[in-house]
């Protein structure tokens, strides 16, 4: 308890010393410590906010509570998995140190060493209720034991002690018992099948569920009677299993409930929901038949029969990949047609030599133009990286900015940007922002992806990384934007960066009363309170701290947003889309976002001074309109020639 006090005044000392608190740990908290119940090899999550990433700043929990009558008083290192998640590998040796099997009543705070001023900072305390077990065995209550199911349909169990997977080790469901044919004949018997178990709800031990795979009675329709036991097969310890559930199952033929979405274009993902899936295993494959029409847009209908393989995810579901390679991508232009299929889609079902045909649904889809989803990935190094602007705490804000930018710069090219993984599509372009220019060559940004891609013909470049394809002929191999690099347009960059040829003045003017290494102070959650003003680029850098913070959001949103944009322009074959050797517009002209990067002044980049923001000439332009069409209106603004 004396260690928690200490550790307080340290923080309160800590913080008071700095010049402002570190915006990266402001709002540093702990929501949740699961799951409940740790053994060894347990994986704890901790769950909170503004959590931080090596070299940044290192974490630990630290548990103060009393468990089997004595005080608990342990820290244990932890592992920064995102802002807000951590997580903690349990060893023996934690167990031991908190006393073997017990239940340990307290409270949990995340502390965390910060890189940036050497203080510590903690959070509040959560409190905790926590058991620790050396072994585990699983307590089953209950277990759906009648009704009708499809093949691979998960079977959930109700209970408790069921483990997590991992380096504790797995549950199973062992299942014995016999299969009446709906076709008749006498019931067989079903050996020993041992499934694993999944955890049905996240870190929870008292769900888990296993599907009810062919490997127990195969494909055909027909009824299964037996017995279910759970088995806990704990890393480095001996079987435990509970008593065995009888179980009577009626097993019917597969079937497709629902095609989604309505329209899908190359590269997306169609889901096909329904029952009876098989998959993912040597000898299961599950195909749908598509019988009906299809009518172009603007033509007229003709017959369609062809089968496609889809991607297994369950027994529920599997999702086919719209793509060039199979009957549909041969018998359709997938780049260039649009148009309406609509007739049955079945599903035939195959375990080794066994086949099975389906129940055939009605299934509209339609092809739509095609489209160009970009990821726009920040790294930690990143979100970290603000730091150096002294604008850690307005990540979300320029985020925003940032967005804008490249969708005004798009605006009417069937391009759709994200800031978060895209589930539907499985072609995207990936591109990562990061904090410093690993090719330590100051680039600002680099699309490190392998020659120039006329036509766009390829949806899923990524510009991050290493290439080494493109290291072969001497280019530099990491892609991406590379903030830290941005910082060469100040006159006094620091250690930061070299200064760039086209160093600004106002660069200084907007970013120095931020910046903490030329006495700036970097914004904290107290500049937001009022929240982040309207402005005029005109205003910018502003005469009071609300209007700095606006124009300093407003500026690095639109250098960051802008090197985006010229970046992805290039994975999309700009600029001169059918000239190699050339990847720039040639000479200098004003606001063309794709002219050399020396060519575009700050102002330009910054839109600032009645300069910018940069746009694509008018042939490239034309251009993304032709790979990309898209039936938004073309974005009406005067753009300049690219001669």
């Amino acid at each position: 308890m004396i260690r928690a006090v200490a550790i307080a005044a340290v923080v309160a000392a800590g913080c008071a010393s700095s010049t402002a608190p570190d915006p990266g740990l402001e709002h540093l908290a702990v929501a949740k410590v699961a799951p409940q119940t740790i053994i060894p090899g347990t994986t704890v999550i901790v769950t909170g906010e503004s959590f931080v990433d090596e070299p940044w700043g290192s974490s630990t929990v630290h548990l103060v509570g009393e468990a089997g009558g004595q005080d608990i008083d342990a820290v244990w290192p932890a592992t920064f998995v995102d802002f807000s998640t951590l997580k903690v590998a349990i060893t023996g040796g934690m167990l031991d140190e908190l006393g073997g099997d017990v239940e340990l009543h307290g409270t949990a705070t995340v502390e965390v060493v910060a890189q940036s001023d050497g203080s510590i900072y903690a959070s509040d305390p959560v409190d905790v209720a926590l058991t620790f077990r050396d072994t585990l065995a699983p307590a089953p209550t209950s277990v759906a034991t009648t009704g009708v199911i499809f093949v691979n349909d998960q079977i959930e169990v109700d209970g408790d002690g069921f483990l997590l997977g991992g380096d504790e080790g797995v549950t199973i469901a062992r299942v014995t018992g016999c299969f009446a044919p709906e076709s008749g004949g006498s019931c067989s018997d079903v050996q020993s099948i041992d499934l694993p178990m999944q955890p049905a709800v996240a870190l929870s031990r008292t769900k888990a569920s296993f599907p009810f795979s062919p490997k127990v009675a195969g494909i055909q329709p027909g009824s299964f009677t037996g017995t279910v036991t759970v088995v806990n097969q704990q890393t480095a310890r001996p079987e435990a299993a509970a008593d065995g559930l009888l179980v009577d199952y009626t097993l019917v033929t597969s079937q497709i409930f629902s095609v989604e979405p309505g329209a899908a274009s190359l590269g997306q993902y169609v889901f096909v929901k329904g029952g009876g899936f098989v998959g993912g295993e040597p000898g299961a494959l599950t195909e749908v038949e598509l019988a009906g029409t299809f009518t172009r847009t603007g033509g007229s209908a003709v017959p369609v029969t062809m089968t496609v393989i889809p991607e297994f995810a369950d027994g529920r579901l599997v999702r086919y990949i719209l793509n060039t390679d199979d009957a549909l991508g041969h018998a359709l232009d997938l780049r260039k047609d649009t148009g309406q299929f609509t007739g049955t889609a079945t599903p035939i079902i195959s375990w080794g030599s066994d086949m099975v045909r389906g129940v055939a649904t009605n299934a509209s889809f339609a092809i739509a133009p095609i489209r160009q989803v970009v990821y726009l990935h920040y790294q930690t190094s990143y979100v970290e990286g603000l730091r150096d602007f002294g604008l850690r705490a307005v990540d979300s804000k320029i985020r925003e900015q940032i967005l804008a930018v490249c969708k005004d710069t798009y605006k009417g090219v069937n391009i759709d940007f994200r800031d978060t993984p895209p589930t539907d599509f499985a072609l995207f372009e990936n591109v990562e922002l990061v904090g410093v220019d690993p090719n330590n060559m100051g680039l600002f940004g680099y699309d490190n992806s392998p020659g120039k891609d006329s036509g766009n013909v390829r949806l899923y470049d990524q510009l991050g990384g290493v290439n080494a394809q493109t290291q072969e002929d001497g280019s530099p191999g990491y892609g991406g934007v590379f903030l830290r690099s941005l910082m060469g347009f100040s006159q006094h960059p620091g250690s930061f960066a070299q200064k760039v040829e086209g160093s600004d003045a106002m660069f200084d003017q907007i970013f120095d009363p931020f910046r903490a290494d030329v006495g700036g102070q970097p914004i904290t959650s107290s500049d937001l309170a009022a929240g982040i003003a309207s402005i005029d680029p005109a205003e910018c850098p502003g005469g009071d701290r609300r209007t700095q913070i606006a124009c300093a959001v407003h500026v690095i949103g639109n250098l960051i947003g802008g090197t985006l944009a010229h970046e992805i322009g290039h994975s999309l074959g700009l600029a001169n889309p059918y000239q190699d050797g050339l990847y720039h517009d040639q000479g200098d002209g004003p606001n063309r976002l794709m002219d050399a990067g020396g060519d575009r002044p700050f102002l330009e980049r910054a839109v600032l001074g009645g300069q910018g923001p940069g746009v694509f000439c008018s042939d490239e332009y034309a251009y993304l309109r032709q790979v990309l069409p898209s039936t938004d209106p073309s974005n009406d603004i005067a753009r300049p020639s690219c001669d």
